[in-house]
């Protein structure tokens, strides 16, 4: 058979190929700002799909509604498996939602707020909960000493 006649893979159909964004295993704990996140990134990726379907969908560019078809998978995944979860009302414990102040072996201090993984964010503040530093402070109270990554930290205030 003629070379011709056969089809080759083109750039763009390679591209259309996205692999699913991966869902963590763990439990989807979410805060309120977290699920309202959530939501708004479902509705976002809803409206990108809308939009690559009224553009012509794959026949027109299959990027397009590979990467809304991906994110809307991945949102609605993201959506029906939250749980919101609000702090206990002891406040002088380290738990999911409260800000948490520690203090360094080396003086340094960090406050952050322990959060649900899609809403992390630690350049802005806000550790997942399953982190690692999350989950050797979580149910410590002010005082308390934890060992992470080798060195040790004071939990100094929890809000």
């Amino acid at each position: 058979m003629s070379v011709a006649f056969t089809r080759e893979e083109d750039y763009e159909s390679q591209a259309a190929d996205l692999p699913d964004r991966p869902i963590s295993t763990h439990a989807n704990l979410v805060t309120a700002s977290g699920l309202a996140a959530i939501e708004a990134e479902l509705a976002q990726a809803r409206a990108a799909y809308g939009a690559a379907q009224q553009q012509g969908g794959v026949s027109v560019d299959r990027t397009a509604m590979a990467r809304a078809t991906r994110d809307l998978r991945y949102w609605s995944a993201r959506r029906a498996s939250a749980q919101l979860t609000e702090p206990e009302p002891e406040a002088d414990k380290v738990q999911f939602g409260r800000v948490v102040e520690l203090e360094r072996e080396d003086g340094r201090r960090q406050t952050f707020r322990i959060v649900g993984e899609d809403e992390a964010q630690p350049g802005q503040g806000s550790i997942s909960y399953v982190s690692p530093i999350a989950r050797a402070l979580m149910g410590r109270s002010v005082g308390d000493v934890a060992l992470v990554n080798g060195a040790e930290v004071e939990v100094i205030a929890v809000r």
